[in-house]
């Protein structure tokens, strides 16, 4: 295995102006990347871990549930070509079940919830108001228990999770599009 990354980013700095960071929580962060940079209007993503107590964590602890870390993609996208209730409603609420706790598929566990990070209070009412929405909307025949959360430190994943569905086409992931 290799070493974790040290680095750990700001969850609200840009590249530039004219884009805006989304940190996503919802299972296996390997198959919400593989979705979600096939979106237009993404520019770059990143895997890593959001929402937990452990500094500099790494995989062999946040995979045990122990530090509070949930596998996370950071989203960096172009709002003028994708908006983020754009990102929320058509997309991540539709790449895995909002509606399980702790759990997506197989993968079992507090670091495979369903979470948004937020990183601006403009955000954090967007999420509210899609999650509501998506709620009410009956699609799902559970209450959606994603939860919505101020953005704390990212850490990027260890190299090797990284881009891991397009270097191994055949991994594993439970994310799809549904409806």
């Amino acid at each position: 295995m290799e070493p974790a990354t040290a680095s750990t980013t700001d969850p609200s700095a840009t590249p530039t102006p004219t884009t805006e960071v989304a940190i996503l929580a919802g299972g296996c962060f390997w198959g919400m990347e593989d979705l979600l940079r096939a979106i237009p209007g993404v520019l770059d993503t990143d895997v890593g871990y959001s929402g937990g107590t452990t500094a500099d964590p790494t995989y062999p602890v946040v995979k045990s549930g122990a530090t509070g870390h949930a596998e996370s993609v950071r989203i960096v996208f172009d709002p003028a070509v994708l908006s983020y209730a754009d990102l929320l409603e058509n997309w991540f609420f539709k790449m895995h079940d909002p509606t399980t706790t702790n759990r997506q598929g197989n993968d079992i566990g507090t670091q495979y919830r369903s979470a948004i990070f937020y990183t601006t209070d403009d955000q954090r009412r967007t999420a509210e108001a899609v999650k509501a929405q998506v709620d009410a909307g009956g699609k799902w025949p559970r209450p959606v228990v994603t939860q919505i959360v101020a953005a704390g430190p990212f850490t990027p994943a260890e190299e090797y999770h990284q881009d891991y569905l397009v270097k191994n086409p055949g991994g594993y992931s439970c994310h799809f599009m549904r409806g």
